[in-house]
């Protein structure tokens, strides 16, 4: 049971980067109304037609991740608007955050993510591989570079750092092997796997307990993101996630993913953050935006047991619109710090 000291009345949230992540912010907003919790919900990023500002009470323009001010421009805004937890919402953001736990953290400030040395094993596709051997859990085999043992074609080769796919291709001889390594920066290679791909909720406590893993099939995907998907229930990849958890000390959520052959799950990345396709494990029955307000107002918080949700549950998504007109625009860019 996680909680803290006290019990609070109000709880401020900040979310970095938060781009299109317009159901997240409304699933917040719903869980302080189940609560009759109050709070803000705070939201950063650096470009002012990101959808999901137009659902937050307050937002920031701030720089760019690679600006020196990037860190003091976060802090300061901790500070300003008593944020209680930060939740960053893409992966470059979290090691970056993770560098400076120490400093928002002097302002009351929670960071829900990973620890410097996790943050940087997360943040690396290799790193990552290493973990899963470590802690026995099953994954594609894996070389740096062209592999120099026996090995079949089709592979995999991906960039060793990046998040949403960006950058990885399938190849199917040594030519197409060769080309992609002199395009892809540094590349890793992995046998290939058919399929279906899971991905995996998981939701941790800050005292580490995992509260909920929650894992559905990827049907189709759009910018990186499910845009329709169906929950499945799987022993061995809620095991599998509960051992990656320990082992990256999580406290707050990751996404875990997974390719399956012949029923097998093989472990291929973690995200430390929210997944896009969230809100399907909401609706199956894991209420996690709920459990982090709790915690950290200090209200009971109790899960039931792992892997207890509705599975065959579908997501499908379509767009939705924001219209501003150009004062409304540089309303927004009137923010920025």
């Amino acid at each position: 049971m996680g909680s803290v000291e006290r019990r609070l009345d109000r709880v401020n949230v900040l979310f970095t980067s938060v781009g299109r992540r317009v159901e997240l912010m409304r699933a917040f907003r719903k869980a302080y109304d189940e609560l009759g919790l109050r709070g803000s919900i705070v939201a950063t990023d650096i470009d002012p037609l990101a959808p999901a500002l137009q659902e937050v009470d307050r937002y920031y323009m701030v720089p760019k991740l690679n600006d020196e001010r990037y860190l003091a421009t976060v802090a300061g805004i901790c500070e300003q608007e008593s944020i209680q937890l930060i939740f960053p919402l893409i992966d470059p953001d979290i090691p970056v955050l993770a560098k400076g736990r120490e400093r928002l953290e002097r302002a009351g400030t929670r960071l829900t993510s990973l620890s410097t040395p996790e943050a940087t094993t997360a943040n690396d596709k290799l790193l990552t591989h290493d973990l899963f051997s470590s802690i026995e859990v099953p994954a594609p085999r894996t070389w740096r570079g062209a592999p120099q043992e026996d090995f079949e074609f089709p592979l995999y080769v991906k960039p060793r750092i990046g998040s949403a796919g960006r950058g990885g291709r399938k190849v199917g001889d040594p030519a197409s092997l060769e080309h992609a390594l002199r395009q892809i920066p540094q590349a890793i290679v992995q046998e290939y796997l058919p399929g279906p791909e899971i991905t995996s909720d998981v939701s941790c406590g800050t005292d580490g307990r995992v509260w909920a893993v929650v894992s559905r099939e990827r049907i189709e995907v759009r910018w990186g993101e499910v845009a329709k998907g169906v929950t499945i229930g799987n022993g061995e990849i809620i095991e599998a996630c509960v051992k990656i958890a320990e082992g990256l000390k999580a406290r707050g959520p990751i996404t875990v993913q997974c390719l399956m052959r012949e029923g097998q799950p093989y472990f291929t990345e973690v995200n430390a953050r929210f997944g896009g396709g969230l809100p399907l494990g909401i609706a199956a029955g894991v209420p996690s935006p709920k459990w982090y307000l709790s915690e950290a107002a200090g209200i009971p918080v109790v899960t039931p047991p792992l892997g207890t949700y509705k599975t065959g549950l579908h997501l499908t998504r379509y767009d939705e619109s924001y219209f501003l007109d150009e004062s409304e625009v540089a309303d927004v860019e009137s923010h920025r710090l």
